[in-house]
């Protein structure tokens, strides 16, 4: 993937004590196959179960069997870390930086956006909030709200901590806050699904090492013989994995649904579509077929909350031409949204005028001297 494909570089922020760290050890944790490399811009923040064996992180890179880079840095070698971690030999498929508490935001992404490297692509800024002490935090810290302003998806934590009138009237204010349509994900002891930020890949390789899963499965087993059970449920007779039981089946939350059409989609009836899609639909992830003269290539789409990317790139041989896409939400309507990507279709793509994909084209990262369309 990172020989052909730019890597995405996930932001998450939010201020002191609000789970930043928690939300991180949650990904990782439950990973699956993905490789993640982190950047830690707080100094000896993170408190990734198992880390010990490898070693502290403290100003090091680690380097974990599983793949998993840390490290941690000012904002100064920022750039010069995600050259270290996008380098071919490391195979990342995501990089996460997990802000400082007191960072601001813009300025990260801002270094992100005017990152010159090919290697690397900015991928979204999720916010998190601590439900608990939310009116606390504003006053603290007035730049919340400006930066909630400019987040792609908020992550809602600590929501075992207020009762359902309190997480009503907060979501409410994020409402006001927060840009238009960007999508809220409650969470508690910052259990949110993987999936809504990265793919995670079948865990196949054996490096002949502890990997982080193998560390983290034998914590697990340590946890369960220290209390007693054998990692089973006993309610159930048996086979409930309790690493899996504590991760409170967080995928139970969201709906997945699938679109594959065989014909080409309309590209500015798609980008409408996109521009109106819900609040409640938290990923898109997938490859669009356009058909449009001048642009057959292969689109792959990718978007958190608010946040859009496309990236061209052509077909595999024999590949067949087709637009598949995924679709993670809550509370969505999952037959409307089918309903819409089918009005998305265009029968004869090749009478679409090539003027057609002036609004795709302003999502797709271009070389500093290319000009943009439109």
């Amino acid at each position: 993937m990172n020989s052909r494909q730019p890597i995405p570089v996930v932001v998450l922020t939010g201020f002191l004590g609000s789970g930043k760290t928690t939300v991180l050890n949650h990904l990782l944790a439950n990973r699956g196959g993905t490789r993640i490399g982190v950047v830690v811009n707080d100094f000896g923040s993170i408190e990734i179960d198992a880390m010990s064996v490898a070693g502290q992180v403290g100003d090091s890179m680690v380097s974990l069997g599983g793949g998993c880079l840390c490290c941690a840095v000012d904002g100064s070698e920022l750039d010069a870390y995600l050259e270290k971690l996008a380098a071919p030999v490391h195979r990342i498929d995501v990089i996460v930086i997990e802000a400082s508490g007191l960072a601001e935001p813009q300025e990260m992404v801002k270094m992100l956006m005017a990152n010159e490297n090919p290697a690397i692509r900015y991928g979204g800024m999720v916010q998190v909030v601590d439900a608990a002490e939310f009116d606390a935090t504003r006053t603290r810290h007035p730049e919340t709200d400006r930066h909630l302003a400019v987040a792609d998806l908020v992550v809602l934590n600590k929501t075992d901590r207020v009762d359902t009138a309190e997480r009503t009237r907060i979501e409410g204010a994020l409402g006001t806050l927060c840009g238009p349509g960007i999508p809220v994900v409650g969470a508690d002891h910052g259990r949110i699904d993987p999936e809504l930020l990265f793919d995670r890949r079948p865990w196949t390789e054996t490096r002949g090492q502890l990997s982080f899963e193998d560390l983290l499965a034998e914590a697990a087993h340590q946890a369960d013989e220290a209390d007693g059970t054998d990692g089973t449920d006993p309610a159930d007779g048996a086979g409930h994995d309790h690493g899996h039981e504590r991760c409170g089946h967080v995928h139970a939350a969201y709906e997945s649904i699938e679109f594959v059409s065989e014909q080409a989609l309309h590209p500015r009836r798609f980008l409408d579509f996109l521009d109106r899609r819900p609040a409640g639909l938290y990923r898109i992830k997938g490859f669009v077929h356009f058909g449009v003269p001048g642009h057959e290539e292969r689109y792959e789409v990718h978007a958190v909350g608010r946040f859009l990317r496309f990236a061209p790139g052509p077909w595999g041989r024999g590949e067949a031409r087709l637009t598949q896409l995924v679709l993670i939400g809550s509370g969505t309507d999952g037959p409307a949204l089918l309903r819409e990507l089918e009005a998305c279709r265009e029968p004869a793509p090749r009478q679409v005028p090539p003027e057609s994909m002036w609004g795709v084209l302003r999502y797709v990262d271009r070389p500093a001297d290319t000009p943009a369309q439109g």
